[in-house]
């Protein structure tokens, strides 16, 4: 996620909707006070080649070290994070206050529940063999997709955002986040995890009645916000 002062927006990161990809584009409009919190140390890799700002500013004090030496603190649990990679929107809002939360422009991005099951079924399966996609479609993941999308960016089942950003139309939403925020530049967004899935065929293949009708009473509540279809 990233809490930007310099432009007054805060980025909520969903998960399986080109998050990473997003946060290190980001981090290229940063200025030394911002929030950025650390991704995967092969995401850092390209965000450091590019020359972008690495994570800042997401940790709390620690009562035991003084010393302001970053990499002792990094070892330590990150229940001394104050900002984390998918940190929702209620610890989010709780954390910066409520003049910043009300006065900054929020936004995430959302996606096809059904679409993000494959993506996040290569992503958990990165090779063969895999098992079946309709034993992924009953485990536990799709649970915790949908914790990391709608029960992110909903406080009490509410939108909790100022704008749901369209992974299917994501260029076009976030230029529009993009001038809203002030942003001097067009997003430039790196293909970060797109390894994981190299299989492209439509996401519709994958599916049984079974398997369409679980995951449709997983994800009811984000479907009915945002109108998604099979």
């Amino acid at each position: 996620m990233i809490i930007s002062h310099k432009h007054k927006f805060i980025f909520l990161k969903t998960s399986k909707t080109a998050g990473t990809s997003i946060e290190i584009a980001l981090s290229m409009f940063c200025g030394p006070d911002d929030v950025i919190t650390p991704i995967a140390p092969e995401d850092e890799e390209i965000r450091n080649r590019l020359g972008y700002r690495g994570p800042q500013n997401y940790h709390s004090p620690s009562p035991d070290d003084n010393s302001g030496d970053v990499s002792r603190f990094l070892q330590k649990s990150q229940i001394n994070f104050l900002y984390y990679n998918h940190a929702p929107a209620s610890e989010v809002r709780a954390r910066v206050g409520w003049q910043v939360w009300e006065n900054y422009f929020k936004f995430c991005v959302a996606r096809n529940p059904w679409d993000r099951c494959v993506s996040r079924y290569y992503w958990e399966y990165t090779s063969e063999p895999r098992p079946s996609f309709s034993s992924f479609v009953d485990s536990k993941f799709p649970l915790m997709l949908m914790l990391r999308g709608f029960g992110l960016y909903t406080i009490d089942g509410q939108a909790a955002v100022d704008k749901i950003c369209s992974f299917e139309n994501l260029e076009e939403d976030l230029e529009a986040v993009r001038i809203r925020s002030d942003i001097p530049e067009k997003l430039d967004l790196p293909h970060a995890k797109s390894r994981f899935r190299k299989d492209r065929r439509s996401y519709r293949e994958y599916y049984g009645e079974n398997e369409i009708n679980k995951i449709a009473a997983i994800f009811r509540d984000e479907i009915n916000l945002l109108g998604y279809e099979f």
